[in-house]
């Protein structure tokens, strides 16, 4: 196995890409970078450290953007393709495009979560993707504050903390427990929260994709439903339990693409549940 160099440009990865050696060294680069830039940061943010971006509740940090500077260079020595982080991409949003193109690209969320990890939760991730013409063919995501992780290869299974993990059915079907984000839904917020509650315990999502996933993976919660999905909060996570069991597709149904359009949802599943979800969640 061996970690390859692949030169920036319109070119599909080689098959030996994806290796254990890759894995362990992209997953040395997330804690490097958190235990450089973000752990000291922790519940130690000076207020000139935090600032806003599109709205008052889109939050970015120093943590932020020194972690994805560290991240991007760390990730270009392991695989010489484009780095997507989401920092960058607030300054330039042609970088978007790069994700649902053809060849190879880095996607990267230095701090996932970043309103709780402004707060002092632990409630916060590091992720890294790689897409290869368009599909998650591998991700990563740690949980500096607890020192987990996550990772999974496309057709290879995912793992947390180092043991294979596969996703059971949810116990109880006839009450199922889901976390929704309706602040995009078309139908406004309520109405989607109301329609989760009629097939169980609903509650609002995490703000923070990293643990959402991670509840619907390991059973916490029998589903989770997002309404924007840009690519660096999804991609990781959604192939993480694709790999270990789950359904994670466009509400429709159609296959999540990282991608293109980010404002028709992802909904996270088991399939023994998953249509009678998508359509409850539908009306």
């Amino acid at each position: 196995m061996s970690v390859v160099r692949v030169t920036m440009g319109h070119v599909s990865l080689p098959a030996d890409t994806i290796s254990q050696q890759l894995s362990e060294a992209v997953l040395a680069a997330m804690n490097d970078a958190t235990a450089t830039e973000v752990m000291p940061r922790w519940r130690a943010l000076e207020d000139h450290e935090i600032r806003t971006k599109s709205s008052e509740w889109d939050l970015v940090t120093d943590a932020d953007e020194a972690a994805e500077r560290m991240l991007t260079v760390a990730l270009r020595e392991l695989v010489d393709v484009p780095v997507v982080g989401e920092e960058a991409t607030a300054q330039d949003k042609s970088l978007l495009d790069l994700v649902d193109g053809q060849g190879a690209v880095w996607v990267v969320d230095p701090v996932d979560g970043t309103r709780n990890f402004v707060a002092g939760t632990e409630a916060f991730g590091c992720m890294v993707a790689l897409i290869d013409d368009g599909r998650t063919v591998a991700s990563w995501i740690t949980y500096p504050a607890v020192g987990r992780e996550a990772h999974a290869a496309r057709g290879v299974g995912a793992f947390l903390d180092g043991e294979r993990l596969t996703a059971s059915a949810p116990k109880d079907p006839a009450a199922l427990a889901g976390a929704v984000s309706g602040k995009y839904h078309p139908d406004g917020p309520d109405e989607l929260f109301a329609r989760a509650s009629r097939l169980g315990p609903a509650k609002p999502i995490r703000f923070c994709a990293a643990w959402d996933y991670l509840d619907v993976v390991t059973g916490v919660t029998d589903f989770v439903k997002f309404t924007r999905t840009l690519p660096w909060d999804h991609a990781p996570g959604a192939l993480i339990c694709q790999e270990a069991g789950l359904k994670a597709a466009r509400p429709n149904g159609e296959e999540y693409l990282p991608g293109g359009d980010v404002q028709s949802g992802i909904l996270t599943a088991h399939p023994s549940v998953w249509d009678r979800v998508a359509t409850a969640l539908r009306g």
